[in-house]
């Protein structure tokens, strides 16, 4: 006996999973587009001595980046964590990426916290943060630093996000501003710049918050900065980056265990 019901109930389950099978595929595809806007391993390789990312976004596309420019005169490394995850994250990033390009390729004398106050300027902007209650509050976190070549120098300026510098086995760590990029409940004031000397064997650090943030499944608690920064000190006594990268791919998961990943997670290291 034909059973009509059952039968429509098959139909919309047919058309939902396919209707989620598009909206993954369209994801994906997404997901490769923001990866084409970050710099490629050739890219990368041919300007710095050695690095790793280890970027895991949590909803396939993602609202961490990581970004690198390089000028005739110097080389733009930066980290960025965009306000949520997943679509509203990514556009966000795609913007951030934009606005640094457009910065980098416009302005001659470089200034890592100049670089900051313009994008600032230029998030508020194109979403028309005025201050009212009902507008939206998104804004990026990130880490900037611009390796001057002359000099042999190194700026960084940081909004909530920070530089940790390894040398000889000891970690440094450069505070950023507690301000971000776009409307902030402070009053808003001139990103600061840091003059950094680089030796030989320094390596550099920038991340988003995802990592320190995950929850454990054995503890049911966040990691902390604290406990990330020691994995981070031993994974920076490993020789090659790369073996950094899978070390630390291991103590994330090791630590989230079957907890659900909460926040994209970005660790972006390298050597000069």
């Amino acid at each position: 006996m034909f059973d009509l019901r059952s039968k429509q109930a098959e139909i919309i389950s047919q058309a939902g999973l396919q209707a989620l099978d598009e909206h993954l595929a369209s994801l994906r595809y997404a997901g490769m587009i923001q990866h084409a806007l970050m710099p490629d391993d050739e890219l990368l390789a041919g300007v710095l001595k050695d690095y790793f990312v280890m970027f895991l976004p949590r909803d396939i596309v993602s609202g961490d980046f990581y970004y690198a420019f390089p000028g005739k005169e110097y080389l733009c490394l930066a980290a960025g964590d965009c306000t949520g995850h997943g679509v509203p994250g990514a556009l966000l990033s795609i913007l951030g990426i934009s606005f640094l390009n457009e910065i980098l390729q416009s302005v001659r004398a470089v200034k890592a916290n100049r670089v900051l106050n313009l994008m600032r300027e230029k998030v508020m902007k194109a979403l028309h943060q005025t201050g009212d209650r009902a507008e939206t509050k998104d804004s990026i976190d990130i880490a900037l630093c611009i390796v001057e070549y002359q000099t042999g120098k190194m700026q960084y300026a940081g909004a909530n996000r920070p530089l940790v510098v390894v040398r000889n086995g000891h970690i440094i760590e450069y505070k950023p501003d507690f301000m971000t990029i776009g409307l902030a409940p402070v009053a808003e004031r001139a990103f600061k710049n840091n003059y950094i000397d680089i030796f030989p064997d320094d390596q550099f650090y920038l991340f988003s918050d995802g990592f320190a943030d995950q929850f454990g499944e054995k503890t049911n608690k966040k990691l902390k900065n604290k406990n990330f920064r020691k994995i981070l000190e031993i994974a920076s006594g490993i020789p090659e980056m790369s073996a950094q990268k899978a070390y630390l791919e291991k103590k994330y998961y090791e630590w989230k265990g079957n907890m659900t990943q909460i926040d994209d997670v970005l660790v972006f290291g390298f050597k000069l």
